[in-house]
């Protein structure tokens, strides 16, 4: 039952250093690299990569308003999908910013370990021993106050179909091995 997932080192990971010691993690685990490349995202790639549906933006939309409301401020967005576009173009500005390195894996369950490997999406929810628990601090009050994207290092597919979509933008059948 292998599966392929993808996975892209945001450009923090690849200015701090991190490469090296993301990939291992993966590799100690059992997982294969399939697909390797450092690339500059450009506008197309970005935008075809942080895609922004109704089912992505109306979750956000209800968690982050539930956020804003329980600290006490005041959530002064009424529309889902105009909430998520501004999200989203804040995750294309942070792709685009530097190289990132984008990783096709194979393995068994390789979406679902590599989830586990990478930590909670808030770093500050990230538990030690995931990468975004032991490489990088940030939240999503930091990034809300900034206007800015989260800081978190690393994106993995959420699900196997996201990983083909993912993986067909990111690679051709040709990069795989």
């Amino acid at each position: 039952m292998n599966e392929k997932t993808l996975v892209l080192l945001k450009p923090d990971t690849v200015s701090k250093g991190l490469i090296g010691d993301v990939v291992s993690r993966f590799e100690k685990v059992g997982l294969k690299i399939v697909g390797m490349k450092m690339l500059k995202a450009d506008d197309n790639i970005a935008s075809n990569h942080y895609q922004i549906t109704e089912e992505w933006a109306i979750p956000l939309f209800n968690k982050t308003k539930e956020g804003f409301e329980n600290s006490g401020k005041e959530f002064s967005y009424s529309d889902p999908m105009e909430y998520g576009g501004m999200i989203q173009g804040w995750n294309r500005s942070y792709l685009k910013e530097g190289p990132v390195v984008a990783l096709a894996i194979e393995g068994p369950h390789a979406v679902q370990i590599v989830r586990k490997i990478v930590g909670h999406t808030e770093p500050r929810q990230a538990l030690p021993g995931t990468i975004r628990g032991d490489f990088i601090y940030d939240s999503y009050t930091l990034a809300n106050n900034d206007q800015r994207a989260i800081r978190n290092l690393i994106h993995a597919s959420g699900d196997v179909d996201e990983a083909k979509r993912e993986l067909n933008l990111w690679f051709k059948e040709s990069d795989l091995c």
